[in-house]
């Protein structure tokens, strides 16, 4: 069996507050909806939501939970979502090159959004910071 991309599907108690979340707060446009389940895109990310049991004739390769999304710029994004959503952590650079955030969505599921650092200068090294912890 071939996997060319793993879908996210993220099982919803409620199919209208789910696709209002995604559209409203991050900007997701709704692809296919039929009884049960929808597809949403954006960021070149297709996710796909359903109700708990319901029959879901999708062809592709689903996994259940969460997801992680690469952006030209992760900033821009922050900025819109910070106040509208739960914050699982605020917007930072980790030392393995990427500036990133994560927010809850309105099920609970974490959502983590980030882009590469460019700047070298700007990727904090562990040995960096416990020199800083130490002073």
């Amino acid at each position: 069996m071939k996997l060319n991309k793993l879908t996210p599907m993220l099982t919803v108690a409620n199919m209208e507050t789910t696709i209002r979340f995604y559209h409203d707060v991050l900007g997701f446009e709704c692809l296919n909806r039929a009884e049960g389940w929808a597809t949403l895109l954006n960021y070149g990310v297709e996710i796909m939501i359903a109700l708990p049991n319901a029959h879901v004739p999708f062809q592709k390769s689903l996994f259940t939970g969460s997801f992680y999304v690469n952006l030209d710029d992760v900033d821009a994004l922050w900025q819109l979502v910070r106040d509208k959503t739960d914050v699982v952590y605020p917007i930072e650079n980790f030392y393995y090159g990427m500036r990133e955030f994560a927010i809850r969505d309105n099920n609970g599921y974490i959502l983590q959004f980030g882009s590469s650092i460019v700047d070298p200068s700007e990727i904090p090294s562990p040995e960096r910071e416990e020199l800083k912890s130490q002073d």
